[in-house]
Formats: C-alpha cells, structure tokens, sequence
C-alpha cells in the first residue's frame, strides 16, 4: 500500500495549481465588484430606506480595533480561490460569487437602503474615517460583506475537508468567518438585520458552488485514493503472474 498523501502536502498541491490564474481572476474579480457596488451606491434608483436596529445591536459595542478583521476579508476570499483543486472547483467559486453580487446589486438597485447615523465621533478613528469616506452607509441589507464571508467559509471548509486537514484549521475557518460578520456590526457598517439577509444570501450561493463543483468534496479524494491503491494492486499483481510464468 503506497503511503497516502498527508494533508499538509495535499493543500500545498492546490496552492500550487494554476496559481498566476487564480491570481488574475481573483484581482479582476475583486476589481469588477468594487466597480458596480460604488457605482450602485452613488446612484440609487429610488427612496433610501434606513435599516433598523435591533437588540442584536445593543449587545455589540463598538470597536474599532475589529477593523484589520474586517478588512481580512479580502484575504479570505483569496484564499477560497487560492485552494481551488482545478479549474471546475475555481471556476464554480467564480459562478457562486458573481450569482451573491447580481443578486446584491439588485436588491440595491430596487430597494436601496443604508444603515442609521450612530453617535461616533469618526474624527477620533482616522483609519475609520477613511473607511466611511470610501464605503459610506449605502447598500446595507444585504451585508455582501457578510454574504462572501458565509460562502467563502463554506468553499473553504469543502476543500479543508477534501483534504482531510487538521480539526484545528476546520475550527479556524469558522472562527475566521464569525469574526468577519462580527466586525461589520462593531465597525458600525452593517446592524444585525444586514448582515442575516448576507448570511442568508450566502447559502444558495454556496448550493450552486457545491454542485458546480462536483467531486472536489470530501469523498473527491478519498475515491481517486481507492482507484489508485486498487491500479496499484492490479499492476503488482500482473508483475507477479508474469514472474511465475515458465
């Protein structure tokens, strides 16, 4: 029985797989998304609703030492990308982002809202100001920010999974993912009822993710090792009829 593959060797193969293309299509993707969500903010179609705050909100102080957390997101994505097995596992990240953002984007465009104007004196937080002036309050509910969050951990935790990482790494994904959707509200981006309509918008994103990418799940690698050991066998097996033929 040839020695299985460990799983720290098994994530070095998929970082190393198509690498300058998950690079570009991630930077591009990246790019392209941030061009449409301003763009949908600066020119609502209609009315702008202000979200309301709910208990959930009371009970997160703010904290604007959560924002290298919230930025952290960006990472995070590329690391779902970066961890592609193969083409069809990258390209169905690809499908279930863009499906999450057209479907954003119209929510925004039909039903723009922002989230309410909370007593923070942002001229104390420079690094906070520059988010507001960058990202202001628009475009709330959904939280994309919270949709990619959820989609990304689950991407994350089919390949971690498909590799048959540690337990630790599986915890760390979702800590990861909880952290993020913790920030939006401690940064003062999102209030509770955004970031469970991103949340909500994540899942069927991740359906399509999950069946886009077909056999790169937890069962993908455990069958091609069954295959493989099996052709091994077979081949020692012919090898030794040969030997003991006169």
């Amino acid at each position: 029985m040839p020695e299985r593959k460990t799983w720290k060797r098994e994530l070095a193969g998929r970082l190393g797989t198509l690498p300058a293309l998950k690079m570009v299509s991630t930077t591009l993707g990246i790019a392209g998304f941030f061009y449409a969500y301003f763009w949908v903010m600066r020119h609502p179609f209609s009315a702008v609703t202000v979200m309301p705050l709910t208990w959930i909100d009371e009970l997160v102080p703010f904290q604007p030492r959560s924002f290298l957390l919230y930025a952290s997101l960006w990472l995070y994505i590329s690391l779902g990308t970066a961890l592609a097995r193969d083409l069809r596992e990258l390209a169905a990240f690809g499908a279930g982002s863009l499906a999450m953002t057209v479907v954003g984007l119209c929510i925004f465009v039909l039903a723009p809202t922002q989230i309410p104007d909370f007593p923070v004196d942002w001229n104390q937080h420079p690094s906070l100001m520059f988010l507001k002036t960058i990202d202001a309050t628009g475009n709330a509910c959904p939280s994309l920010h919270a949709a990619f969050a959820v989609f990304t951990a689950f991407a994350i935790h089919r390949q971690l999974s498909a590799s048959h990482a540690d337990r630790a790494l599986l915890v760390g994904n979702v800590l990861w993912c909880l952290g993020i959707l913790y920030s939006t509200m401690a940064l003062r981006q999102h209030v509770a009822l955004d970031v469970l309509a991103g949340a909500v918008l994540g899942g069927p994103a991740s359906v399509l993710y999950a069946g886009a990418s077909g056999g790169s799940g937890e069962n993908g690698p455990r069958l091609a090792e069954a295959v493989g050991d099996r052709g091994q066998g077979l081949e020692a097996g012919s090898a030794t009829a040969m030997e003991e033929r006169p």
